[in-house]
């Protein structure tokens, strides 16, 4: 067994489990700090920033992941048991989690209308989806930056699915799609990882300007420009500035996060755990009014809230919480498919290890699926992201 544990670490990379920690961390102190904002300058100018890019980073490795994603039967599996399940199961859990806390029984349940962070499993089943044609067209980030442009200054793009934020955040999604190991090389070099402390600098003091100058509503991506009572040119404009920023930003936060194994790289596995859990702790704090106490208005209130966020989604992302969840988070559900081409009823799938026979195929065949770059173990790794997106 430990040879076995032993193979599985070698095959996941270190790089990104961590990114994916150190994301979800940050997207813990954002949801944390979110509601404390009221007359805290401070506290919204480092809202702002981490707003500008952690979910783009967590979306451009969710399609960096997704590069192998094709529409065979093994992957579409994947695809239903990996984001669909897990959002339908949440969506009714979240949903009845507001009727019984906010004492608001005629609550409805919609799988139309994503609550709170859930938007995400939506949009990566969209994503994904769509991934063939992003491997097909010529020019597939400038055609996914036009979409999100068009977007930003069309109210009429409704709520259903959240298809503003779906659209806005495509081209981080198709960016990850494009993106190659010598690409994160590049950012993990010490020359990147000095630059990006006077950028990452720059950008907070940026994000301390822009609190009383600017619409708050733009971080999240969520409605076109009219919706701040902008004009409709200004959409496109703050669309492509934002994505311009998040690349920066996420670059920056790529170089920073360490290539070794570090004491939570193990964490990184079970990120979507913490994702979808810790939201229910913000919504049960919002509804019982925890976040209006005095002391959450004072400076060290503030760093003693983010320091309880950090630790919680830290608790949530171990094994043992895993281990009672897999069944509704990564569910195999072997009984609600077909068996597999090449397999038995209720064989195993077969591994991701292509046959030696194949091993010889040119970089330009292999390009056509859009793994000539990927390293080796690249496919195993690609499945497990599939399976846990975040």
């Amino acid at each position: 067994m430990t040879a076995s544990l032993n193979r599985r670490n070698r095959q996941r990379d270190a790089f990104f489990d961590n990114a994916k920690y150190l994301a979800i961390v940050l997207v813990a102190m954002g949801h944390a700090w979110g509601q404390i904002l009221d007359g805290n300058r401070s506290v919204e100018a480092l809202y702002r920033f981490v707003y500008t890019f952690h979910m783009p980073a967590f979306i451009v490795i969710s399609g960096y992941f997704s590069r192998t994603f094709d529409l065979s039967p093994k992957r579409v599996r994947r695809l239903v048991t990996g984001v669909v399940v897990p959002y339908v199961v949440f969506e009714v859990v979240y949903s009845l989690h507001r009727r019984v806390v906010d004492d608001t029984p005629d609550h409805p349940i919609s799988l139309l209308d994503p609550t709170y962070l859930l938007w995400f499993l939506c949009a990566l089943f969209i994503w994904r989806l769509t991934t063939p044609i992003w491997q097909t067209v010529r020019w597939p980030l400038p055609i996914s930056l036009v979409i999100a442009a068009l977007a930003s200054m069309a109210p009429s793009v409704g709520n259903d699915l959240n298809m503003q934020r779906v659209l806005q955040f495509l081209p981080c999604f198709v960016l990850g799609l494009l993106l190659r190991p010598e690409h994160f090389s590049l950012v993990r070099r010490r020359s990147a990882r000095i630059a990006a402390v006077p950028v990452c600098a720059v950008a907070v003091a940026v994000a301390w300007w822009s609190v009383p100058r600017m619409d708050i509503a733009w971080f999240y991506r969520n409605a076109a420009a009219q919706a701040t009572d902008a004009p409709w040119w200004s959409g496109p404009v703050v669309t492509l500035a934002l994505f311009g920023c998040s690349v920066v930003l996420s670059a920056c936060f790529f170089a920073w996060v360490p290539g070794r194994r570090m004491w939570f790289t193990a964490l990184g596995a079970g990120t979507i755990y913490g994702y979808l859990l810790h939201g229910l702790l913000v919504r049960t704090g919002t509804y019982l009014g925890w976040f209006h106490a005095p002391v959450l208005d004072r400076p060290e209130g503030a760093i003693g809230l983010t320091i309880v966020g950090v630790a919680i989604v830290t608790l949530l992302c171990t094994k043992p919480v895993r281990r009672v969840l897999r069944c509704v988070v990564e569910p195999r559900m072997e009984w609600a498919f077909k068996p597999l081409p090449g397999t038995g009823a209720g064989a195993p799938e077969r591994s991701e290890r292509r046959p030696a026979e194949t091993a010889g195929k040119t970089a330009s065949q292999a390009g056509a699926t859009g793994t000539a770059d990927a390293p080796a173990g690249a496919s195993r790794d690609a499945a497990r992201e599939e399976r846990a997106p975040v």
